[in-house]
């Protein structure tokens, strides 16, 4: 164990951005993959009877979030594959900054839904669980949102991605204006994603993960879960729970983590997870993303604590996570 940590402490720093870039290279084209063909075909949809349609259709139940019909297509997205396509769902329809961060809101706290919860589900935590306090906090803060926040009517500027002066007049040019959107949008998540995998190359190989989970034990007293399961918890907060799944599966194996610990763990990291990735994704989109951070935040310390202290199970009669 110690020979391991000596060679990642001897790794040199021109190797880790090495990896990094790799990482991050192709992470974006696996990303730009989806996030290309979703905006060019949102934004050729627009321009058809389709999505008028649709937006029709789903409109009163989108009322409730303060949300036109057509905001649908980014949760829909963002729940059902990822925050990526949620955003290039977003950035293929001219919407308002207070929409933008509803949406952003809603999709953060429920999002990547058939991945995420297949992680859950292999650490012990139950499926009913997953989908009430991820599709529950996401409608409430949507509805909440909406009823408080009375600012925000502008029309969001989404960094980089070129808006269409006039209505594209012919199947070229509404061709064009979608490829136009799509590969900004790609553009900027790399610049994102690239450095973002630079850093999570670096504290992998510095072996940061580990100390980070050391520093978190007073943390984890606070949200009333044991410092054995502080692995699982800065590897979800930090990396995520689809690219963190990994550790955090080992940590609850290795570890001895009770069921009450990683179901308090994961309430925690449903609400509030990757908090610097997912953070930084919306930063193009024009939205203040502080009030957006803090709302995870806070909302994952409230929600943990107190099932942390309705859950009076004795500690001594908890089992542990063994058969991951």
């Amino acid at each position: 164990m110690k020979i391991m940590k000596t060679d990642k402490n001897n790794i040199s720093l021109s190797s880790t951005l090495q990896s990094g870039l790799q990482a991050g290279l192709k992470t974006t084209w696996s990303l730009g993959k989806v996030i290309f063909p979703i905006t060019l075909f949102v934004t050729i949809l627009q321009f058809t009877p389709i999505l008028p349609w649709l937006v029709e259709l789903i409109s009163p139940i989108m009322h409730i979030f303060g949300l036109r019909g057509e905001a649908a297509v980014p949760l829909v997205l963002g729940n059902a594959l990822n925050l990526y396509a949620g955003i290039a769902g977003i950035i293929s329809l001219e919407l308002s900054v207070k929409e933008v961060f509803i949406i952003a809101v809603m999709i953060s706290f429920a999002h990547n839904l058939f991945i995420e919860t297949a992680v859950a589900l292999k650490v012990g935590v139950k499926l009913w669980l997953v989908l009430v306090v991820r599709l529950g906090l996401a409608a409430l803060a949507g509805i909440l949102i909406n009823l408080f926040w009375t600012g925000g009517s502008e029309i969001a500027q989404y960094g980089l991605t070129p808006k269409a002066e006039v209505v594209p007049d012919g199947v070229w040019q509404i061709i064009l204006l979608g490829a136009e959107k799509a590969t900004f949008g790609v553009l900027q998540l790399a610049l994102i994603v690239i450095t973002l995998m630079l850093f999570v190359q670096f504290v992998k190989d510095r072996n940061y993960l580990e100390r980070f989970s050391n520093g978190a034990a007073p943390f984890t007293k606070l949200i009333g879960v044991k410092p054995n399961a502080s692995m699982t918890l800065v590897a979800g907060l930090l990396i995520g729970l689809a690219y963190g799944a990994g550790v955090m599966i080992q940590a609850v194996q290795e570890d001895g983590v009770s069921k009450r610990d990683i179901t308090l763990a994961f309430i925690f990291l449903m609400a509030c997870h990757a908090v610097i990735e997912d953070t930084l994704l919306f930063l193009p989109l024009g939205i203040p993303i502080w009030p957006l951070f803090l709302i995870r935040l806070v909302t994952a310390i409230l929600l943990t604590v107190t099932v942390s202290v309705l859950w009076k199970q004795p500690r001594e009669k908890e089992e542990s996570v063994v058969d991951c």
